[in-house]
């Protein structure tokens, strides 16, 4: 901008240059001003801009009062946030301490968040841990969900983060195949192949088993 000043003084003052070559250096000098101008507003524009987006990447402020205080909708969103980078860089840790936060409360869905979390892990900052993994699904699955119940059935027959037991494998299944749901033929199957890997005298402990386990949870179904 300073050159550009320092051209059009030069113009003005050029006594031996022709009207037509000072108004052509005044024309160009003008349109140089008007550009460097022109940028300058856009760079102005631009840090506005990502001020405004800094100033907006955080978790809402309510939201984290609301946490804080022990809600644990808001403990789950919060941990979903860090979980997922909404609003705030990605951070697993943060997410499995929040999740932990609401599912301390016997929030199914914190627990299941938590699960998914230890069964996926997160890279280097947060390694997968199949023991976490199953504890989670436990708590939720002796809490009615089946969805729960279902991959804790698997994870017995596979030996992933609990000893490897067809007998509780089937015990599991068999309780997310016993109300109806969109996954309730899967389970079926699966109690099936599991079936045929047990006896009948391991069939009537389960059944026994699934009795005291129904009187004890008279209310903890849900659908998977």
């Amino acid at each position: 901008m300073r050159q550009e000043l320092s051209v059009l003084t030069t113009s003005m003052r050029c006594s031996g240059c022709s009207r037509a070559r000072r108004a052509q250096l005044t024309m160009r000098t003008l349109k140089a001003m008007s550009l460097h101008s022109t940028k300058l507003s856009i760079l102005v524009l631009l840090v506005t801009g990502l001020s405004a987006v800094a100033q907006s990447a955080s978790i809402d402020s309510a939201l984290i009062a609301k946490a804080n205080n022990g809600d644990v909708a808001a403990q789950v969103q919060v941990g979903e946030a860090y979980a997922e980078g909404k609003g705030v860089a990605r951070d697993p840790k943060q997410a499995a301490e929040w999740y932990k936060k609401a599912a301390d409360q016997g929030n199914i869905s914190a627990e299941l968040h938590l699960a998914v979390l230890y069964r996926d892990g997160a890279g280097k900052t947060f390694p997968r841990d199949a023991g976490q993994a199953a504890a989670w699904y436990r708590k939720a699955a002796d809490q009615g969900d089946a969805g729960a119940q279902g991959t804790l059935g698997m994870l017995y027959t596979l030996g992933q983060g609990v000893p490897r037991s067809d007998v509780d494998g089937y015990f599991w299944l068999d309780l997310a195949a016993s109300g109806p749901g969109p996954n309730q033929a899967q389970y079926i199957a699966n109690r099936q192949n599991v079936g045929t890997r047990i006896t009948a005298d391991d069939l009537e402990t389960i059944h026994e088993r699934e009795d005291k386990w129904r009187a004890e949870h008279p209310l903890r179904t849900t659908k998977p």
